[in-house]
């Protein structure tokens, strides 16, 4: 998600990207001149491009996010006047404006009070403050260790440990943070008793994070996700809403889906290759499941710790999730016109045409905040009630949650503020103009997938990632389908999840991997030697057995038995070279 802050770029590191800026913004200015096929200006491309580079050269997301808004309110500026004073207090002006508009509504005036009216924006906004006060309240409650606890009884061998610290990960499928945080210091005991190495802990943790969180059907990204391709979808008049786009391009989350079963697969048959098999015949021979000089990070996961007297119970997490789910489904249905084929068919919640109408068609935005906040209120009851921790504990948790919220909040609002710039600058109608008869479709989410990993690798957060090639990939993608939603968008917009997914978990700045290597007390650097061929080897068989195939117009079901039957090609492989070593 959102990078720790990087150090200080070196001079060879600014110029490169300095030439990167200057060489594509020349390439952009030259194939306007030759190829004018649109009155989009070349330079819309700048403001992106400066986010990416930025990013890339300080690891600073947010000052990248909002160093490239005021970019692009001083060139928006620019396109209308000549006079240098009036561009510098223009685009000061729009900038600001565009920060301004990613929140609130158009028509809003101080002076009109009438004028106002709840935005889409400010009810992503509330779904993430409620939703990460929550967890932090279950946190507190010990909900979430009650569960890994529970889960952990089934842990009889090397195998069963690991298969069970991959449950407690789908378990916390809320989010990514809790996930980390809760897992790796809960289930450290038990993988330690059966001679499981950290970095094979800090792997299972690390992989059951984002991938679950990122396409379970609630969570805290599925708000980010949705309020981004919502935006999107309005900007190109698709006509879906933003829900009815990630369940669109569900089927599609190569990498997402083979790195869950990946490690399903690694699990079960015990097999490991590269760095991270040395560090099992460690564990396992040797009982050594840390490594030798190792240095441990200074960050601790103290905030996963249940607050003291807590009662440790599952329930003090489940309720809450279910009350979650279920207001939020149900809400779904109803909202959807579920009534109407309720009444038609008393079996119709059994049919899946009828889930799938209803999601298309429901408003998810709304109810999303109303199941946060139900959450949220379960959430403090049963801390209260069955954890038996005290009010001023509750209010503590709360009071954190909003602290760990501002993150994601100001990533949002920038991210919006961004896209708000390249659409005054028509970034995607240019990018769509110049590259839609040039890049082969079937080629463009391979493609896609590969520039989201690199740039999410480079930065280290795969919100950041996604905010960028959101705005900019999709029109491409849209373009190629001849301006009509089709398979080439559904699939670019997986692969731009998927890809910033990928990256994060590679990258060895991400906050993710950093806390997933603290909560398991391993170390960060042997977490990143080990992680790093399990990630690369998915995303191979992501690109190769899913997005390739995808983009050629298969189905998502042949990109999905792909990776399956490539990742059991590699793991008969490791087996063999094992029985004949």
């Amino acid at each position: 998600m959102n990078p720790l802050t990087g150090g200080r770029p070196n001079r060879a590191r600014a110029l490169l990207a300095l030439a990167i800026l200057i060489g594509v913004s020349a390439a952009a200015c030259a194939a306007s001149v030759a190829r004018p096929v649109t009155d989009a200006p070349w330079y819309s491309i700048v403001p992106p491009l400066l986010a990416v580079i930025a990013a890339l050269l300080t690891g600073r997301m947010l000052a990248s996010l909002l160093t490239a808004v005021f970019a692009g309110g001083w060139l928006s500026a620019w396109s209308a006047t000549t006079n240098p004073l009036a561009t510098v207090g223009g685009g000061v002006w729009k900038a600001v404006r565009f920060l301004w508009l990613s929140v609130m509504s158009p028509e809003f005036s101080i002076l009109a009070p009438g004028s106002f009216r709840v935005t889409d924006s400010q009810l992503i906004l509330l779904y993430v403050v409620l939703i990460m006060a929550a967890i932090t309240v279950v946190l507190t409650g010990g909900g979430l260790q009650g569960v890994a606890d529970w889960l952990s009884r089934f842990a009889r061998g090397r195998r069963s440990a690991q298969v069970v610290t991959f449950l407690a990960g789908l378990a916390v499928f809320i989010d990514d943070y809790a996930n980390t945080m809760i897992v790796g210091a809960t289930m450290r005991p038990v993988t330690d008793r059966h001679r499981v190495s950290r970095e094979k802990l800090a792997f299972l943790v690390d992989a059951t994070s984002a991938p679950v969180a990122g396409i379970a059907l609630i969570s805290t990204w599925i708000g980010y996700e949705v309020g981004l391709l919502g935006d999107i979808a309005g900007t190109l008049q698709i006509g879906r809403t933003g829900y009815a786009m990630f369940l669109d391009a569900l089927g599609f989350r190569f990498y997402c889906i083979t790195m869950i079963g990946f490690v399903v697969f690694n699990a079960v048959s015990g097999l490991d290759f590269g760095a991270m098999a040395a560090a099992e015949r460690r564990a396992s021979r040797q009982g050594k499941v840390s490594g030798d000089g190792w240095v441990l990070s200074p960050l601790q996961a103290s905030s996963a710790e249940p607050s003291p007297g807590a009662r440790i119970h599952a329930a003090t997490a489940l309720a809450p999730m279910f009350v979650m789910l279920g207001v939020f489904i149900g809400s779904m249905w109803f909202s959807g016109g579920g009534g109407r084929f309720l009444a038609a068919d008393p079996i119709a919640p059994l049919r899946l045409s009828a889930w799938r109408e209803v999601f298309s068609t429901a408003k998810s935005i709304p109810l999303l905040a109303w199941a946060s906040g139900s959450g949220l209120v379960a959430a403090c009851l049963f801390s209260l009630l069955l954890a038996r921790i005290s009010a001023p504990a509750i209010l503590r948790s709360l009071w954190a949650g909003l602290k760990a919220a501002t993150m994601p909040v100001s990533v949002l609002i920038l991210a919006w503020s961004l896209k708000g710039a390249c659409d005054e600058l028509r970034t995607g109608e240019f990018l769509g103009a110049q590259l839609g008869g040039a890049i082969p479709p079937w080629l463009f989410p391979p493609l896609v997938f590969t520039v989201a990993g690199a740039t999410s690798f480079s930065t280290g957060t795969s919100w950041g990632t996604m905010a960028i090639l959101i705005p900019t990939a999709v029109p491409v993608a849209f373009a190629l389908d001849n301006h009509v939603y089709g398979p080439v968008t559904v699939v670019t917009i997986a692969a731009i999840l998927d890809g910033a997914i990928f990256g994060d978990h590679c990258s060895p700045i991400s906050d993710t991997t950093i806390m997933s290597s603290a909560a398991s007390a391993c170390d960060h650097l042997a977490h990143v030697r080990t992680q790093l061929p399990y990630s690369l080897a998915v995303a191979g068989l992501a690109l190769v057995g899913g997005y390739l195939p995808a983009g050629l117009g298969f189905g998502k079901w042949v990109g999905i038995l792909g990776g399956a039957s490539c990742s059991a090609a590699i793991f008969a492989a490791v087996w063999w070279r094992g029985r004949n070593r």
